[in-house]
């Protein structure tokens, strides 16, 4: 998958998202971004996406979850889930929609005029 998403962007300029893509995929990437958010908001945000398509939600098991697979991405052996070096820190938590976009568009301003 690393060798197809760097062939996609040798040509063009991309935008991708990923646990990786900083750290492993692009290392060199112009512009780094390591969003985050803090487990509870994030159990908050997928039960709430989960309860709009008409799904039940058990909270703890989805918190339980989410917990076991940021566990394992952060201590597997391959590509684990760091914040890259030179990679803005953003965390979301207590930030709406459209001020995590402002706070990104932030980020690659400041960096496009470096």
């Amino acid at each position: 998958m690393v060798d197809l998403q760097r062939r996609i962007a040798e040509h063009q300029s991309v935008v991708m998202e990923g646990r990786d893509i900083g750290s492993v995929v692009f290392p060199d990437a112009e512009v780094k971004i390591y969003l985050d958010a803090s487990s509870e908001t994030r159990v908050r945000r997928r039960a709430a996406d989960l309860e709009a398509a008409g799904l039940a939600v058990d909270l703890e098991s989805l918190r339980r979850e989410i917990e076991e697979r940021d566990h394992r991405d952060r201590t597997r052996a391959s590509s684990p889930l760091v914040r890259a070096p030179g990679a803005a820190y953003i965390d979301s938590s207590d930030l709406t929609p459209a001020e995590v976009e402002a706070a990104l568009l932030k980020v690659i301003e400041r960096n496009s005029s470096t």
